[in-house]
């Protein structure tokens, strides 16, 4: 292993500023990307899915929780994929394993879900050895094929308006490694994370950071 050389602090905090420059620059780049997801055309989705729940059957308009978007992570737990019938597949299992507690992203009318072709009761089993809370549905039809997800993993965003439902934004591939926090799911879906300083286009809600962020114990109690 070839490693860097060694400095002086004076000589480190030179070097830091110097790359720190260029993170700025990927940072705002990253805004800027999100802010042109917010001006994506969204698609129409005018079929009906059906999924299953621990509650029993809902339809992908169900998913949403009576809240106005939805993202949904496609999961590989199922007969077949390696690791099962004991796990999901190590790819899926590490992105359930980065999300942030599902609460924070309510908060800005949001639910995120899992969906994989596993009967209830297994992904019940393995939610439970890994200790996962997120809601975890069972796909009874073609949406995998539909949106992408068929033969890989991916994250769909979904808005609604009324009654209909709109698909705004897709993931996959090496998209899916930064997936995991409440910051990283807003900012694919269509209207971010609706705080005053984006970049949105003319009416998006908006409001102070500081105005919804609260403990995940603490929404709804104020």
């Amino acid at each position: 292993m070839t490693t860097p050389g060694v400095v002086s602090a004076g000589e480190w905090q030179t070097e830091w500023e110097r790359l720190l420059v260029k993170e700025k620059e990927l940072t705002r780049a990253r805004d800027a990307m999100a802010a042109a997801r917010r001006r994506m055309p969204w698609q129409a989705v005018d079929k009906e899915y059906a999924f299953e729940g621990p509650d029993g059957k809902v339809s992908l308009s169900g998913l949403f929780a009576g809240r106005r978007q939805l993202v949904v992570y496609r999961a590989f737990l199922e007969p077949g994929v390696h690791g099962w019938p004991d796990h999901a597949c190590k790819g899926c299992s590490l992105v359930a394993d980065q999300v942030a507690d599902v609460r924070h992203l309510h908060a800005r009318d949001t639910s995120l879900v899992f969906a994989s072709r596993a009967p209830q009761q297994d992904i019940a089993r393995v939610k439970a050895r890994m200790g996962w809370t997120m809601p975890w549905y069972t796909m009874l039809d073609d949406f995998d094929a539909d949106f992408g997800v068929a033969e890989w993993h991916g994250t769909n965003a979904f808005i609604r308006d009324g009654d209909r439902v709109y698909r705004t934004y897709f993931v996959n591939n090496r998209g899916d490694e930064a997936m995991g926090s409440t910051w990283s799911y807003l900012d694919i879906t269509a209207l971010g994370r609706q705080e005053a300083w984006e970049d949105s286009p003319e009416g998006y809600p908006r409001t102070p950071p500081y105005d919804w962020w609260n403990w995940h114990d603490a929404y709804g109690a104020e």
